[in-house]
């Protein structure tokens, strides 16, 4: 007896199914997001792939054998430290970034790498044409034969070419664009990439097979369609940053094989995504010595230390309610601040607006640029500029006390590196370091209002 064709109205946001349509998503508050989406024959595209696989029986885990996963290792470090040390055979690696920022030229040169090292590299584009990828590929310098390219979008011809392939690494750019024909959906529905994305992982897990699946992100720059796709695979990383920037940051939002703490930074070029070795020198190139507000604070990401440049302007308020802008850190954390430093400093800033800046599009979340921010807001409120050669770092309490941050020593030995002379830190970190880094003069800093009377 054939299958009665069912009609469900879903969610494009997040996936939320409904039994009628509904003008706003009750899930996610977004307008006009539901539509109508048949299943009918899709019974689960990826269920009957997943269904040969075999039922292990339970053992006390005391018993497994924990083993370490083998990796394949590109010439990319910046990329192979993201992912925890290289990529694990049998993985899935979503990939998403606002367009234009440098995706599909970093996968590329990472598949070139690949080949050269002897893998066979499957690279499925179902936005660009092949033409489109080969000029790439020439400015890239791209042509090793390892790397083997079509132009598809359903999936049941690219699951026939992963079958006879049988390639080690699979690219597919991107996932919004691959439809099944047994789905009477649209590409891109919530729906179509839910099924497509399981069938896909399915076939990555059988057979070992290492994916890059590339997706497009919404306004707000989370990856576009239902949560469950970042549930579904193995690692998360975002590549932010703009076409209008040179510098490029890639970051694990989830990592099931590595830490979620390490970044990479990338340089884009004409030749394609430059990697630097050195970020802080970087960020630091282009810092001014004599304007006050501009600072350079010791940052942690993951286990690499990188000094940036916060740069506060304090100027006098027209509005009845100031602007308090942040960019690089979180706006909270800079009203936050902004209240401490007046209560607790004894500084007017009820009627000034306030502006911070991380230069160079770093986006910084720990809690170590506390001081720096505080030392630069100072510095432009009071109107004199900060040495040259001082480094900042440390956590400011709501009673305007200055807390200890972890890392301590690889921040000193980074901005040593680099001819910082003079470090302000907590004063309990300093007197633990001072043997460490005697070369370097280390002011501990208890309380804000010290910090005042310093600078």
């Amino acid at each position: 007896m054939k299958k009665q064709t069912k009609f469900i109205f879903a969610c494009q946001q997040c996936g939320q199914q409904f039994s009628k349509w509904v003008g706003r998503c009750s899930e996610c508050g977004e307008w006009n997001s539901v539509v109508e989406e048949r299943l009918g024959s899709a019974e689960g595209v990826g269920s009957t792939l997943s269904s040969g696989s075999s039922a292990g029986k339970p053992e006390p885990i005391s018993q497994i054998l924990a083993s370490e996963y083998p990796r394949y290792i590109s010439d990319l470090p910046e990329l192979d430290n993201v992912l925890g040390g290289g990529l694990v055979p049998g993985s899935v690696v979503l990939l998403g970034g606002e367009p234009g920022v440098g995706k599909s030229t970093l996968l590329l040169q990472a598949a070139d790498q690949f080949g050269r090292s002897g893998k066979t590299v499957l690279y499925v584009s179902g936005e660009e044409s092949s033409s489109q990828v080969a000029l790439r590929a020439n400015r890239l310098g791209v042509k090793t034969d390892q790397l083997l390219f079509v132009s598809e979008t359903a999936l049941e011809p690219i699951l026939g070419h992963i079958k006879e392939l049988k390639p080690q690494i699979l690219i597919l750019d991107s996932v919004q664009t691959v439809h099944s024909r047994e789905m009477d959906s649209q590409p891109g529905s919530v729906g179509q990439l839910r099924e497509c994305s399981n069938a896909i992982i399915a076939t990555c897990k059988e057979n070992q097979l290492a994916a890059f699946l590339v997706g497009h992100v919404t306004k707000e720059g989370a990856i576009a369609g239902p949560k469950v796709l970042e549930h579904m695979v193995d690692v998360v990383l975002y590549f932010e940053g703009t076409s209008t920037q040179n510098f490029r940051i890639l970051r694990a939002n989830k990592n099931r094989f590595g830490s979620t703490h390490e970044i990479g930074v990338f340089e884009m070029s004409g030749q394609g995504m430059r990697q630097v070795a050195n970020p802080s020198e970087l960020f630091l190139s282009e810092r001014p010595n004599t304007i006050p507000g501009s600072v350079i604070v010791a940052s942690v990401e993951g286990t690499r230390p990188i000094l940036v440049e916060v740069q506060a302007l304090v100027s006098q308020s027209a509005l009845a309610m100031p602007r308090r802008t942040a960019i690089g850190v979180e706006q909270n954390r800079l009203c936050l601040l902004v209240a401490i430093l007046e209560k607790r400093g004894g500084y007017r800033l009820y009627d000034q607006d306030v502006y911070l800046n991380i230069a160079g599009g770093l986006r910084i979340q720990e809690t170590a640029v506390d001081l720096g921010v505080v030392a630069a807001l100072i510095s432009s409120e009071t109107g004199r500029a900060i040495p040259p050669q001082t480094v900042f770092f440390g956590e400011v309490g709501l009673g305007g006390e200055v807390r200890s941050v972890p890392k301590a020593a690889i921040r000193l030995k980074e901005a040593h590196r680099i001819g910082v002379k003079t470090a302000y830190l907590p004063a309990k970190t300093a007197k633990e370091v001072a043997k460490e880094i005697p070369k370097m003069e280390l002011i501990g800093i208890e309380h804000i209002r010290q910090l005042t009377d310093q600078l």
